[in-house]
């Protein structure tokens, strides 16, 4: 393994044309595949006339999205004729939809119904002492009707004289019962819509002052459920009737091939597909075997100007630190891969802030937990750990001291030292940024102009550093001085290149003290967890009886609050203090053909 990034693999793979549909499809389901084409082409024979029956798909899916089943898209074998496929996939749509339309107007009219008893509920819920009586209201019939006026802000409605005002309200938007003459209610609307807010008739079924028209209110609103309930169960049954998400899947997977086929080059009888790709030849030749598809495939060298994506080649346990290697882009071909050297750091730094046994070992269960579904969820198994380890060391498990003898240290006893060794750690880091800077020069064959510019600035940081224990320090740092001088005059042997070469150094050596000190937050964030964590446990000293849940919900504050904050830091660190010493980031990451998943998220694309 390296820490360089590796290109992907060139693939040709000659076939009939009739079967580039098929094999797309076979080769996107490795997921090891990034498709890149010569000239684009027309679509093979097999898709051609597919069109005009594509657009209807789309019309039917931006008319009846919302009531296709979400998942279990399930298409049948790939067609040998693709139209005459999706035609039968549309008549099927088509056969649903003339079922389905009256039951899709029921369920709209329920939702209307819930979204209007909704905001209804939430006007009258801050209510409770008010003696308003709806009845009275709805009874005054179209002459004089009843309405509920929203608007944003502080806006104001301009009244008609004649209307009746009741304020609900005086948030954002404010609400207010207004009773005016029925030949004003356009007016009041068109100037409400002005506003961008609304006019609403009080519905009819509203009744009874603010007490009685909540619970008619409640009691409409399980009525509609169950109803809207019903009505979603008898759809179901209507996808399941109609084989819809056969017919659905059918057309996501055919949408899905009219945008990669045509770009692929065809002749009249033959076609290749050609890309990049990160698995070996058996991977490939599997896939074109499975799906019964003879062809030929070779891994030829990359045609010339061809800018070949790039792959991070990790062990297992470095792999979730790729996210930070990934967050400036991907590192380019000389650049280094640091996810290594992150998986070290990074839990370091986040276990010295988060240190407890307790909340350690809690942060690691729910990175396991949730490791499947969130792939920034494993950081938090490493992150864990090490806050638990820490937390050994410091004498801490959820926020006690005393229960476990501390390791090193108590934070609060010894806050200087919590403060100075993050900074050794840093500078520790910062070195290794300056030399993966030198090993990417070696690469480039510019180690020579690196040896020139950057070890003077090391021995001087080094040395600068040395001196605050021994004064042998500063000799070093001014042999970094005169290495500098030197590379200079190598380069350009004039005084005005001497000055400029010194006033770089100067300015480079003051970002690394500055960067050096940014370190010093680590400690200063372990003190204020320390601190948080006493504070909790005075807290439920104080509160007697309830001592337990007091310190279970202040242990839950710490982890939340503290979750996010260190997560924040110790990225911050990393990108901004560790990065800039070496990482460009101006790699071509490798975008692998989607495979084509047939759910309804993935068809809204």
């Amino acid at each position: 393994m390296t820490m360089r990034p590796q290109p992907a693999r060139w693939f040709e793979i000659v076939l009939q044309r009739d079967d580039a549909a098929a094999a797309l499809a076979a080769l996107a389901a490795t997921g090891a595949v990034e498709l890149e084409t010569r000239d684009a082409s027309s679509l093979p024979d097999g898709l051609a006339g597919i069109g005009p029956l594509l657009a209807e798909y789309r019309a039917l899916a931006a008319h009846y999205r919302a009531y296709w089943p979400a998942d279990g898209w399930q298409p049948s074998a790939f067609p040998e004729a693709p139209a005459p496929a999706l035609a039968h996939a549309l008549a099927i749509l088509r056969a649903w939809a003339a079922e389905a339309e009256p039951l899709i107007q029921r369920l709209q009219h329920c939702e209307a119904g819930l979204r209007e008893a909704q905001l209804w509920q939430r006007l009258l819920a801050a209510l409770p002492e008010s003696r308003l009586d709806f009845s009275a209201l709805a009874a005054a019939g179209p002459l004089a009707p009843a309405c509920l006026l929203a608007l944003p802000g502080r806006s104001e409605a301009a009244l008609p004289p004649a209307a009746l005002v009741r304020r609900l309200s005086g948030g954002d938007p404010s609400h207010a019962i207004v009773v005016v003459p029925g030949t004003e209610m356009e007016a009041l609307a068109e100037q409400a819509a002005a506003l961008k807010g609304a006019l609403q008739r009080l519905p009819a079924w509203l009744a009874g002052e603010p007490a009685a028209a909540l619970a008619g209110i409640d009691r409409r609103l399980a009525g509609l459920r169950a109803a809207e309930a019903g009505l979603h169960r008898q759809l179901e049954a209507l996808h399941a009737r109609h084989d819809i998400r056969r017919a659905l899947g059918d057309a996501a997977r055919l949408q899905w091939l009219t945008q990669h086929v045509p770009a692929l080059d065809a002749g009249e009888w033959i076609a290749w597909i050609t890309g990049w790709t990160d698995a070996g030849n058996a991977v490939l030749d599997a896939a074109l075997a499975r799906a019964g598809i003879p062809a030929l495939l070779h891994c030829p060298p990359p045609p010339a100007g061809r800018r070949a994506p790039l792959l991070l080649r990790n062990p297992w346990w470095a792999r979730p630190f790729e996210l930070f290697a990934r967050a400036l882009g991907m590192p380019a071909a000389h650049e280094a891969d640091p996810s290594r050297l992150l998986a070290l750091a990074v839990p370091l730094m986040f276990g010295f802030m988060f240190g407890d046994l307790g909340q350690g070992l809690l942060i690691a269960a729910v990175g396991v937990v949730l490791r499947k579904r969130f792939a920034l969820a494993r950081l938090f198994i490493a992150g864990g750990l090490s806050a638990a380890l820490f937390g050994l060391a410091f004498g801490s498990v959820f926020a006690l001291e005393g229960v476990l003898p501390a390791l090193w240290l108590h934070p609060l006893a010894a806050p200087l030292t919590v403060l100075a060794a993050p900074l050794a750690g840093g500078m520790l880091l910062l070195l290794a940024g300056l030399g993966l800077g030198g090993v990417q020069a070696h690469w480039r064959g510019a180690l020579a102009d690196w040896l020139r510019h950057d070890a003077g600035l090391i021995a001087v940081y080094v040395g600068l550093a040395a001196a605050l224990f021994h004064a042998a320090g500063f000799a070093l740092a001014g042999a970094g001085v005169l290495a500098c001088c030197i590379g200079a005059l190598q380069a350009e042997a004039r005084a005005a290149a001497l000055a400029a070469a010194l006033g770089r150094l100067v300015e480079r050596t003051l970002q690394l003290l500055v960067n050096t000190l940014s370190f010093a937050r680590i400690g200063a964030f372990a003190l204020a967890h320390a601190g948080l964590s006493s504070a909790a446990v005075a807290l439920a000293d104080a509160a007697g009886e309830a001592r337990l849940p007091v310190l279970v919900a202040g242990n839950a504050v710490i982890v939340v609050l503290e979750l996010l904050v260190v997560s924040v830091q110790t990225t911050r660190l990393v990108l901004f203090e560790f990065f800039v010493r070496f990482l460009v980031a101006d790699g071509r990451p490798f975008r692998p053909l989607p495979p084509p998943v047939f759910t309804l998220q993935e068809s809204q694309k």
